[in-house]
């Protein structure tokens, strides 16, 4: 399940995160990081079947030195 402010790949190879849900599994609004040269932030809607995957996101403890 996707959720709001996830961190998505893209079919197309590209990051986006998702900023709300318009409907579960079907649609969603995301901005995505583009790179063209520099890299711009576009904010579109999307479909489910545009999502290759979701990245995890894990905490790790910092040590201390």
């Amino acid at each position: 399940m996707i959720k709001e402010g996830d961190k998505v790949r893209l079919t197309t190879g590209e990051v986006a995160y998702i900023s709300e849900i318009l409907e579960m599994d079907v649609a969603y609004i995301a901005e995505i990081f583009r790179q063209n040269g520099d890299v711009s932030v576009t904010i579109e809607q999307i479909s489910h079947d545009e999502i290759a995957s979701v990245f995890e996101e894990i905490e790790r403890p910092v040590l201390s030195a």
